[in-house]
């Protein structure tokens, strides 16, 4: 009899003590980590070679964030090594690099009964992780999931080199320090490269003896930059053009696919006409998919143009079109059935008169990658090889091996790092493609989408319609007694999750989700402030255009919608915006620390009198755990159009592991917030996206980016990434700054689709 996951988690609602064997059930897994000549693998983690150099095994996908500096720095740290002599390599795919609170934190996608991968232990969650492969990188869960294995790892093995040294000394071994890549006791010293084949022998202490604090850099107040202690090992190789992208790979007898997608529908190929392209030379065939087209050529520009030839046709039935989503967001807002996702006091009663009502649109929100889909896969004797860039390897693995239909232990992938993603990596569509391909061609072949087969075959992050209602509080000078968010838009995170955890088509992940509550699709919506009572409702819509998540996932429209919000009930009541939301802050010290700085150092004026100057701050996770930004915008509009000219920001995020890398996190953060605001988005007509080209889509260039200034709090909280926060922070301090210049309040994402 087969059993499934799904069947045995039906059985475990039964009786729980099936699912209390299954999660108990002991995981030990093979050392995924191979030596090479003179290396010695101490853990899954790390190997120490002979000449002294440590490679570091990374499992997240490095995708500009710095992860392959940040997971060194772990190991190194703990270990008591030199950074000079941290080399890193990618992991391979393996149930021993499980993120596990990504797993928990997810259930809802993957989870008949989510609430059971909340369990204190999170043993589900880890079973499910193990189980699944989970090497997957998102939702800035790096630290969580892998500080605490780096540094066991590392204190496993700092303690197996100073055993051997203390037997080469007979001292005890816990006498022994490490410290710069040595072994030291007294005026003795051994290397770590001279230790490591002896020490390799040793059994490690069970507990690791780990340090007595994980390590931390110091923050002080208005820290100028300065260099790093932990430099990033990918700048110089990127710095001089050396770094490896998925389109630089090369391999013997390779060849070049291009490819052209079908509108956004159930499209089809019909029909094209490959004797157009005859006369271009190079060219080595054609492969149909079911709605894409394919040619292969000596070289990638003799396939884009003999695409351009061929006339490819599809059969379409309902296109996609932004008037026709436009009109079913608002049918939705308006009258839709609605779920409550979250609730505290009772908002209901107060809200059947509400004081104030608003609504704010979002419109689709495009990734915008400068690498745009691309893979290299070369398939011979029934086995794939597969070289591409993915935030989840093991899923483009399984999708990629059922697409050609062999055993998903005959793909072999090899991990690229991206050329930016923010969350497009989840999807592996061009893994599918480039695998049929290989195998119809019978070559290596490298597949690269044009870029606009990325507009047009990309998903985008969903549209939205957000109504803010408010009931002020008796004699509370504006302040909301009660407030209710409801988000009009398609259960994106589940539709995302069928096809990423079940390997559906976009149609079918929209079908099988349709009507269904989603609780990641409004995270953020809860506010940081202490209103006693507030609801968050959705309203799912089928809207029939295949959606996916994008860098901050919800919080990107949430504190847009709920910053813009309570700028304009402050206004309203003509309260001075930042004094209104710290008298609502309650015991959110830590962001009513970040509004203060950021408005010292901004030179706040009270956002009036045409100053330019506008405020938003937003807090992701929870009050105990979550981290906290807020941001000073100033903006001015003028015939030349809107220009910011600066955004200054204070950000709590606990424990900062490498200050260099969190300050890169949130400028770079910032500046996509920019982008946001001011385009990266498109509509779409006739099925097709009508921003084709990137001068389209109103990005910020070098000229365009504003003064940034980034200042952290010094804080004992855990460490939360930074990567996220300054994303979604920057178009609601935008939008109120541009309130303040110009006296018009935009509601709408981006700011400027519905002019000035």
């Amino acid at each position: 009899m087969a059993i499934t996951r799904r069947g045995l988690l039906a059985g475990a609602a039964a009786g729980g003590g099936l699912l209390i064997a299954w999660t108990l059930w002991p995981r030990n897994f093979p050392n995924p980590l191979e030596a090479r000549d003179g290396e010695q693998v101490f853990d899954a983690w790390l190997k120490i070679a002979s000449d002294g150099v440590i490679t570091v095994a990374v499992p997240q996908l490095e995708m500009g964030q710095g992860i392959t500096t940040l997971i060194p720095q772990l190991v190194a740290t703990e270990l008591g090594a030199d950074w000079r002599q941290i080399a890193v390599e990618p992991a391979p795919v393996s149930g021993s690099y499980a993120n596990v609170p990504l797993a928990a934190k997810w259930a809802p996608m993957w989870a008949n009964f989510p609430d059971l991968a909340d369990d204190p232990e999170g043993l589900l969650a880890r079973r499910f992780a193990q189980d699944m492969r989970l090497n997957i990188t998102g939702d800035g869960t790096a630290l969580e999931a892998f500080e605490q294995p780096c540094r066991e790892a590392a204190a496993s093995a700092r303690a197996m080199l100073a055993q051997a040294a203390a037997a080469r000394w007979n001292v005890g071994w816990e006498e022994c320090r490490a410290s710069a890549g040595f072994i030291i006791y007294e005026d003795r010293s051994l290397s770590f490269g001279e230790l490591a084949m002896e020490a390799a022998e040793f059994d490690p202490p069970d507990p690791p003896p780990l340090m007595p604090e994980p390590f931390s850099e110091d923050v002080l107040p208005g820290e100028a930059e300065g260099l790093s202690a932990f430099p990033r090992l990918d700048l110089p190789s990127k710095v001089d053009g050396s770094f490896q992208f998925a389109g630089d790979v090369r391999l013997p007898g390779m060849v070049y696919a291009a490819i052209r997608h079908g509108p956004l529908d159930k499209a089809e190929l019909t029909e094209f006409n490959p004797f157009n392209a005859r006369n271009i030379n190079g060219i080595v065939g054609a492969v149909e998919g079911k709605r894409w087209l394919s040619v292969v050529a000596t070289n990638w520009w003799a396939a884009e143009q003999a695409l351009d030839t061929m006339n490819a046709r599809f059969r379409v039935e309902h296109l996609v079109d932004s008037e026709m989503m436009e009109q079913q967001l608002d049918d939705a807002l308006k009258s839709g059935d609605a779920d409550r996702i979250a609730e505290r006091g009772d908002p209901d009663a107060l809200l059947e008169a509400p004081d104030i009502e608003l609504r704010y649109d979002i419109e689709p929100g495009l990734h915008v990658t400068n690498e745009t889909s691309t893979a290299t896969a070369r398939f011979a004797d029934g086995k794939l090889e597969l070289w591409i860039a993915s935030q989840a390897p093991e899923r483009a693995r399984i999708a990629a091996a059922r697409a050609i239909d062999i055993d998903v232990e005959d793909v072999v992938l090899y991990p690229m790092p991206a050329g930016g993603s923010f969350d497009r990596r989840y999807e592996h569509d061009h893994a599918i493609e480039v695998a049929l391909i290989a195998r119809e061609i019978g070559r290596p072949v490298q597949l690269i989408w044009s870029r606009w087969q990325e507009m047009l075959a990309s998903r985008p992050r969903s549209p939205a319609a957000i109504m803010l209602s408010a009931k002020k509080a008796p004699g509370g000078e504006g302040r909301p007694d009660a407030l209710r968010t409801r988000i009009a838009m398609p259960p994106a995170n589940l539709e995302f999750g069928q096809r990423l955890f079940e390997n559906k088509t976009s149609w079918a992940a929209i079908r099988d989700t349709e009507g269904e509550a989603d609780a990641m699709a409004c995270e953020g919506a809860m506010p940081p402030y202490s209103i006693p009572n507030v609801a968050v409702d959705h309203a799912p819509v089928e809207i029939g255009l295949p959606v996916s998540r994008l860098r901050g996932n919800a919080n990107t429209y949430t504190a847009f919608a709920i910053e813009s919000f309570i700028d304009e009930l402050a206004n309203e009541n003509g309260r001075e915006p930042l004094s209104f939301r710290m008298a609502m802050l309650g015991n959110d010290t830590r962001l009513a620390a970040c509004l203060q700085r950021a408005a010292r150092m901004a030179e706040w004026g009270g956002g009036g009198d045409q100053s330019g100057q506008g405020i938003a701050c937003h807090r992701i996770g929870d009050h105990d755990t979550g981290g906290r930004i807020a941001c000073v915008a100033r903006a001015r509009a003028g015939e030349g159009g809107v220009r910011v000219d600066q955004l200054v920001v204070a950000v709590d995020i606990g424990r900062i592991v490498n200050l260099d890398i969190a300050r890169q996190q949130i400028e770079g953060g910032l500046v996509f917030g920019l982008a946001t605001a001011m385009g990266a988005s498109t509509r779409y007509s006739g099925g097709l996206p009508q921003s084709q080209q990137l001068s389209a889509l109103n990005l910020p260039v070098m000229a365009d980016c504003p003064d940034i200034i980034v200042d952290f709090i010094d804080s004992e909280a855990p460490a939360f990434d930074p990567g996220e926060l300054g994303a979604v922070v920057a178009a609601p301090a935008i939008a109120n700054a541009l309130y303040s210049a110009t006296g018009l309040r935009l509601r709408r994402l981006p700011l400027l689709s519905g002019g000035l």
